[in-house]
């Protein structure tokens, strides 16, 4: 009789932005239970209890036991397999949201070496980070905030263990990265550069020089770059009027609005939706027109 087992919980809503759970778990598998091949649309850590097994990204085939830790990135086709010998049993948590790839990024895990061996992280921790994210899954907007607190907590714990420090190159790299996933994510709040260097963790001076070397232009103006770009699909795409986009873009008047909507186009943002029109009213403003 098998002794296998799986206990899964699965997070009906992402209520999170910059990180939140997806699932988390625990399994010990029968003989030559297989994952795969697929690609999950998030990242998901395995901590190996016992047992060992195979993990295999393309052609590639990695040979696994007690004590690793294996990585899954979002959009990576793998597949990974149990021992017939001596199956694995591990723990997972799987997770997504805006600071997932640069906190991965400063852990020792890598695409081309996406586990870590075993004794390299004190065992005794990664269990008690996936316990912990476990003990407080819920649906409800208060175990999301608990879920995600134990999974910072968790995640911390492999940037604690990194060998390597993180160029200056690619640390504003980073910060420019963080930067573009707030701006994109909060563009039609009110945000200045001010909130944005604040969420990103550095001073103003340090993120005009990243954006001035990676982007070629200060974040102040790829803000605003972002949000006409945002004007100019609601103005092709909606009914909404000149000063309902100017507001839903994040601009707080419609005159500012106008006069860095045609600075960047050389146009008015009326002459803009007259010219590139899309679409017909319909009350929703959202049915296309016959060709």
């Amino acid at each position: 009789m098998s002794d296998s087992y799986k206990h899964s919980y699965i997070v009906g809503e992402n209520l999170l932005n910059s990180l939140s759970v997806y699932n988390v778990g625990y399994q010990k598998c029968d003989p030559e239970y297989q994952w795969g091949p697929g690609v999950r649309d998030h990242y998901c850590i395995h901590h190996i209890f016992s047992g060992s097994g195979s993990y295999m990204i393309g052609e590639k085939q990695i040979r696994l036991k007690e004590g690793d830790t294996f990585i899954l990135y979002p959009g990576v086709e793998v597949r990974y397999c149990a021992d017939r010998e001596k199956p694995w049993e591990y723990g997972w948590a799987g997770f997504m949201g805006t600071d997932a790839a640069s906190i991965i990024r400063n852990t020792d895990f890598t695409k081309k070496i996406p586990y870590i061996p075993a004794g390299k992280i004190p065992d005794r921790k990664i269990r008690e980070g996936l316990q912990k994210i476990y003990d407080v899954k819920g649906n409800t907007y208060e175990a999301a905030v608990a879920m995600t607190g134990a999974l910072y907590s968790f995640l911390a714990v492999f940037m604690h263990y990194h060998e390597s420090e993180v160029p200056e190159r690619d640390a504003r790299m980073m910060y420019v990265e963080k930067a573009e996933n707030y701006i994109e994510t909060n563009y039609s709040y009110p945000v200045t550069v001010e909130d944005v260097a604040d969420y990103v963790g550095i001073s103003r001076s340090h993120l005009f020089r990243s954006f001035q070397t990676y982007m070629n232009c200060s974040p102040k103006e790829f803000l605003s770059q972002y949000r006409i770009k945002q004007a100019c699909r609601l103005l092709k795409e909606t009914d909404l009027s000149v000063s309902a986009i100017a507001y839903s873009v994040g601009f707080e008047n419609n005159l500012y609005f106008s006069k860095a909507f045609r600075k960047q186009k050389q146009i008015s943002p009326t002459l803009y939706r007259e010219k590139h029109r899309n679409y017909t009213g319909s009350g929703t403003g959202m049915e296309r027109r016959a060709d």
